[in-house]
């Protein structure tokens, strides 16, 4: 069993919140510098057919950059986990080829799963196992020689260090989720995969983890997350990819996806409400809402003419009043339902 060093004290290692697994002098220890022209993550044809004839992903391409925040979105039993594992070595890929910073993750496994870390959903490990020892025998279990000073900055940043005598039977849920992306990161990965980090933890945990991922982009560890909560990847993501039916529908920067996808809806509070739209405001087609006390207008965000000036002077030509007008524009989650009921069609 690994036991934490009587040596090991907040002296043995940079203090402050200067990022899991970066040095006192700004870089990544251990880290052999990858070249931005080689993707951190590269997928070409993959296939992946299980026993029971499911096609789980069907010629999947996919290249994600090294240093970015990839968000992979897609419905239940879309392909996501499937995808992850196999990149990871978990689940034995069909057709294709993946490789991990320009290593094939057949040929070159040992390299390959040395540079990734994986948050999975949920924790399995020795319940009574201490969260020092948990931590310190996943980094071992990568071939990295002992790194106190390491171990100390991991828990550290994710508030772990007063519990890490603890057993890990002992934790909260918050806590062992803790432990999760303690384990994962222990081995200084390039490449982190997070598997719905955050679904069912506390405003805290959630606040705290995305400092972290912050903190490792910053020092070039490329993030790769799957999510159901898509204002995360609305904030953190730098570009955002869709899966669905076991086929990357689209991957697309995500301010870009926003600005071709996303939709505005104006809505015109009236001073008197309507039991209809009037047949000459046909045109906008606008919907009449709050029990005809409202008209909705929805418009493209991209292109110069938006009808919103043509639609006001109907409006009056049309006696029409109102009193109040806000405007909404889609978020991230309207965009991926609207892709995923297309590809449904």
């Amino acid at each position: 069993m690994s036991r934490e060093p009587a040596a090991s004290s907040a002296s043995s290692a940079p203090q402050g919140r200067s990022g899991t697994g970066v040095s006192s002098q700004g870089q990544p220890p251990g880290y052999a510098p990858v070249s931005p022209a080689v993707p951190a993550v590269s997928v070409r044809g993959l296939t992946k057919n299980y026993d029971s004839g499911f096609r789980a992903l069907d010629g999947v391409d996919l290249e994600i950059h090294s240093g970015e925040i990839f968000a992979l979105l897609g419905p239940n039993g879309a392909g996501k986990t499937t995808l992850i594992s196999i990149v990871c070595g978990i689940v034995t890929p069909g057709e294709g080829i993946v490789e991990v910073d320009g290593y094939d993750i057949g040929r070159d496994w040992r390299v390959t799963r040395s540079r990734i870390g994986l948050v999975p959903q949920e924790l399995s490990t020795d319940s009574f196992e201490t969260v020092w020892a948990t931590v310190s025998f996943s980094r071992g279990l990568f071939g990295k020689a002992p790194d106190p000073a390491h171990i100390e900055r991991v828990l550290r940043d994710l508030s772990l260090w007063d519990k890490r005598n603890n057993q890990l039977r002992t934790l909260s849920g918050g806590m062992k989720r803790r432990v999760l992306i303690a384990k994962a990161l222990a081995h200084e990965p390039r490449v982190l995969f997070l598997d719905e980090p955050t679904a069912g933890v506390d405003v805290e945990l959630r606040r705290d983890m995305w400092a972290l991922v912050r903190s490792l982009r910053a020092h070039g560890v490329t993030i790769i997350l799957t999510t159901h909560y898509i204002e995360e990847a609305e904030e953190m993501a730098d570009r955002v990819g869709v899966i669905h039916a076991g086929r990357i529908v689209l991957v697309e920067d995500k301010a870009a996806l926003m600005h071709k996808l996303g939709r505005k809806q104006l809505t015109l509070h009236l001073q008197q409400p309507l039991e209809r739209v009037p047949e000459q405001l046909a045109e906008h087609e606008l919907e009449l809402a709050a029990d005809g006390h409202a008209l909705v207008y929805t418009f493209a965000t991209q292109g110069e003419r938006t009808g919103v000036t043509r639609l006001l002077h109907d409006l009056a030509a049309a006696g029409i009043r109102f009193h109040d007008l806000q405007t909404e524009q889609s978020t991230l989650e309207d965009i991926f339902v609207d892709l995923v009921r297309e590809q449904e069609q």
